[in-house]
């Protein structure tokens, strides 16, 4: 089973790092995958996803990196060493400092399989002044069926443990709010995060999230977003026929 899991989340990575989605480059982003109950995998820092193999992924222990976010006086040498005490094997290389937003987003139900990466049509918004008005909404019947009925959506925040523990409190709000887990989270000025049950369900998450950033894009030519209203939007997210379609692409 692990070894299973091992090879769906380097097909992931590779899909996700392919040049031709532009969605990351070089060692840009991130991946991981629940390997069970107590550990999970994660792509080691500087690794590029494109060209992932084994040896670029790295399994750590949830506990040992959960209780680092409890932490409040870590400097960079004492996170380093932290994540280096949670690798399961000690010959391993350094996992990615976004670790922290992984276990976290493991953590939450139905979530097997995370993809982090910086699509350039998502950044292109993240990036500008409206960023947070313009993932404040949904544009289109597969822009909810896909990605939710809404984003978590996350102010600049310093990479790591800071960040890891702003977009924790996202989701927090997130569940208490739709009950259930979030879909997609936006980090204004960094990038996007994932969240699905199986690898093509990250791709897939990914993918309408990057045609809804380009939609966006071309609105504020033409005067800015329509969004769909809550009204339409809980309609939509509630359709038995659109549960059938998630089913079908394998979307939870």
């Amino acid at each position: 089973m692990t070894n299973n899991i091992l090879t769906q989340l380097i097909i992931m990575s590779r899909n996700l790092g392919s040049t031709s989605l532009d969605y990351a480059i070089l060692g840009e982003g991130n991946t991981s995958a629940r390997a069970d109950s107590e550990t999970f995998w994660v792509k080691a820092s500087g690794a590029s996803m494109q060209t992932l193999e084994p040896n670029g992924l790295v399994r750590v222990a949830f506990d040992r990196v959960l209780v680092l976010l409890e932490q409040d006086d870590l400097d960079d040498t004492g996170i380093r060493k932290g994540l280096e005490a949670a690798r399961v094997d000690v010959n391993a290389p350094l996992p990615s400092v976004e670790t922290f937003l992984h276990a976290i987003a493991l953590q939450l139900e139905g979530v097997h399989f995370v993809g982090h990466t910086h699509p350039t049509a998502i950044n292109a918004v993240l990036c500008s002044n409206n960023a947070a008005e313009a993932v404040s909404g949904r544009l289109f019947p597969d822009h909810v069926v896909y990605c939710g009925p809404s984003s978590v959506y996350v102010p600049y925040t310093d990479p790591g443990l800071p960040l890891a523990r702003a977009v924790r409190q996202g989701m927090v709000e997130y569940g208490e709010r739709w009950g259930q887990a979030p879909k997609v989270v936006f980090m204004q000025n960094h990038g996007f995060i994932a969240l699905g049950n199986t690898p093509q369900d990250v791709e897939n998450i990914t993918a309408m999230a990057v045609k809804a950033a380009r939609v966006i894009l071309g609105t504020y030519a033409l005067g800015g977003p329509n969004f769909l209203s809550s009204d339409q939007v809980d309609r939509i997210h509630t359709r038995p026929d659109e549960h059938y379609r998630r089913s079908i692409w394998g979307t939870r």
